[in-house]
Parts: C-alpha cells; structure tokens; sequence
C-alpha cells in the first residue's frame, strides 16, 4: 500500500483494511465517505495514537483541522475527552460528509465534535485543553504554538512547510537544514517557557515531514 497516496480513498479500496482493529474499521468508514486522501488517513492515524501514548482527557482543540479527522481519531481512542472542537479558516465542503460516516458507525461522536471557520487567533483555549494540529502550513504552527502556551495547555503538532525567511531558526542553520533548525528551536521555546518537550517521528513512508512535537507544562 502506498501510505503516501493523495488519491481519495473510495469503496473500491476498502479491502485495504480487512482487519477488526480500530485503525482498519476508521480506514473502511473513510473509504465509505469517498472524500479524504489516503495520506490524510495515515498521517492523522499516526499522530492521534502517539498523543493518546502520553496525553490523556481535555477538550481536544484542532486547529488548522481540514477534515476534521484527528479530532475525531483522539476522541475515539480517548473517550474520556468530553468534545471536540475542529477548527479552520475555510473547512472542506466534503468534512461533514466523513463526519456523518463517522457518527454512523461510532454514534458516541455525535454531537462531541464541532466544526467552526474562524481565525486561529479567535479561537477561546484553557489549560484543560488538549490543542492538536497536523501539517498547519509554516507560521501557523508558530502560532499554535504560541497560543497553546499563552494559555498553559498541552499541545502537539507535526509542522510542515517551513517559512524559512521568517521563522526563527535558531542560528542553527549553519550546521543543520533549516527546516530542522526551525523544529528544534520550536521546541526550546517551549522548553525555556518551562513546557516538557517530547520529539517523535510518524513513519516518513507516509510524509518526509514528520517530525511531531508534544509538549505539556509543569505540573502543579
């Protein structure tokens, strides 16, 4: 199976995930709604598993969220998150599509998950928060970032296109490529704001970017 694949998955690819296994039946509901790509499905599977790894609980806030579909994943694989909050500038038309595909065959999502088009500036965060986000296109990431921890809450993101003209690099470049100068001064910010880092990989078969970063603040 080609993990990369932008292609959308249909009907036509569910025996692609014949098993009993929750990553095989979300697969199969995802080939049901006919919308998502196929990388899409992987990359949000393997970042809602590592998180749910080290963070439990909170209201799960997604943000640059697309389909809305590692919202979903960390609710069904937490249950003990009350909501989820799914949030983007301009939602796809066809994430209602997959959500509904969704509340079918997990009818404990139903009215847990809520899309908004908004600003990430906009969006209300706490420190009972768990705030997510996959691929959030360059100096979005910083601004997760920098949200998450203005308001004292767990986050992990895995970062893509890096705005190399205007992200901090850290003075880091001369030894390392820039775009991993960039993730690991991400990462030191958070540290020196007294946030616990954690630095992970999601399998480069199914993106070269993925580098994903949780961290959580000090604890009480």
């Amino acid at each position: 199976m080609n993990l990369s694949s932008k292609n959308r998955l249909t009907v036509k690819e569910s025996f692609l995930f014949p098993g009993d296994n929750l990553r095989d039946k979300v697969g199969r509901a995802v080939c049901e709604a006919g919308c998502l790509p196929r990388k899409e499905l992987f990359e949000a599977w393997e970042v809602a598993r590592r998180i749910r790894r080290r963070f439990r609980g909170g209201r799960v806030v997604d943000l640059a969220c697309g389909h809305g579909l590692t919202a979903a994943l960390l609710l069904l694989l937490d249950d003990t998150s009350p909501e989820a909050f799914a949030v983007d500038r301009s939602i796809p038309a066809s994430a209602g599509k997959l959500h509904e595909v969704l509340v079918e065959r997990w009818p404990r999502l139903e009215g847990r998950v809520a899309f908004e088009e908004k600003s990430l500036l906009d969006v209300p965060l706490s420190s009972r928060d768990l705030v997510v986000s996959v691929h959030a296109c360059g100096g979005l990431t910083d601004l997760i970032l920098a949200r998450a921890a203005e308001a004292g809450a767990r986050v992990a993101v895995l970062p893509c296109c890096h705005n190399l003209s205007e992200s901090d690099k850290g003075s880091l470049d001369g030894w390392i490529d820039a775009p991993m100068a960039v993730d690991i001064t991400r990462a030191n910010c958070l540290k020196s704001k007294g946030y616990r880092i954690y630095t992970q990989t999601i399998p480069s078969e199914i993106t070269p970017k993925n580098r994903l970063l949780l961290a959580e603040p000090p604890q009480d």
